[in-house]
C-alpha cells in the first residue's frame, strides 16, 4: 500500500502559485476535495459513460455530482474517509463493474502513475478524466513518458478557479482568499494519437 503524501515543496513555486496549496504542510494521504462544479462544467462538453470509477474519492464530492446526472459510480480510496471502498487504485488489475471511465482527482504525487494505470486497465476508447494542475502539461519526464506515446484527446481548462480544499473545507478556503492554482480536465481516449485539442470551460 503506497502512501499517497507528497511534502516536498519549494515557497518559490508557492508564492508564484504553481504549488498545489500553500506553505502549509499538505494533507495526510493527499486529501483535497474537489470543488463538484467541476463535473457540472465537464458534463456540459464531454459525454461521459454511464459507469464511472471514481478512484480516489475522498468524501465522495465528484461521485455525489456524477450521480446527480445520472451515472452509476463505482467509488473506492486508499484511506476510508466514510464513503466508498477502500482499495489501493495502483495495486489494481481489473476494472469494477464494467467501468468504462476512471475519473479523479488523483493524489498530487501519483498523478502520472494513476493516468499510466488507467490507460492499462481500461478498454479500447475508455475514458481517462483526470482533474489536474494546468502546469501538468509542463515537465520532461511527463511528456517522455505519457504525452508522447499517448496524448490525451482534450484538455478542459477552466475560465474560472476551481477551489481543492484541504479536508473539504470549502468554506475556510474561500474565507481565506480561495485558490491561486489553475486547474483543468485532462482527458484521455484509449487509442487515442492525434492531435490534442484545449478548449475553455
Amino acid at each position: 500500500m503506497k502512501d499517497w503524501t507528497g511534502n516536498r515543496k519549494s515557497t518559490t513555486f508557492v508564492t508564484l502559485g504553481a504549488s498545489n496549496h500553500t506553505d502549509k504542510e499538505r494533507e495526510s494521504n493527499d486529501f483535497y476535495a474537489t470543488d463538484p462544479i467541476a463535473i457540472d462544467k465537464l458534463v456540459k462538453v464531454i459525454q461521459l459513460p454511464r459507469k464511472i470509477w471514481e478512484c480516489a474519492c475522498g468524501t465522495g464530492c465528484l461521485s455525489e455530482r456524477l450521480k446527480d446526472f445520472g451515472h452509476e459510480v463505482v467509488s473506492t480510496d486508499l484511506v476510508d474517509r466514510g464513503y466508498g471502498g477502500v482499495r489501493d487504485f495502483l495495486e489494481t488489475t481489473e476494472l469494477p463493474n464494467e467501468c468504462a471511465c476512471i475519473l479523479t482527482n488523483p493524489p498530487y504525487k501519483y498523478a502520472l502513475d494513476f493516468i499510466k494505470h488507467s490507460l492499462e486497465l481500461l478498454p479500447d476508447e475508455g475514458l481517462c478524466v483526470m482533474f489536474l494542475k494546468t502546469t501538468f502539461l509542463e515537465g520532461q519526464k511527463r511528456y517522455d513518458e505519457l504525452f508522447s506515446k499517448h496524448p490525451p484527446q482534450c484538455v478542459l481548462q477552466f475560465s474560472r478557479r476551481v477551489l481543492c480544499a484541504k479536508n473539504g473545507e470549502f468554506q475556510k478556503m474561500k474565507d481565506g482568499g480561495g485558490s491561486a492554482v489553475s486547474y483543468a480536465w485532462f482527458v484521455w481516449k484509449k487509442g487515442f494519437y492525434g492531435d490534442t485539442i484545449i478548449k475553455w470551460i
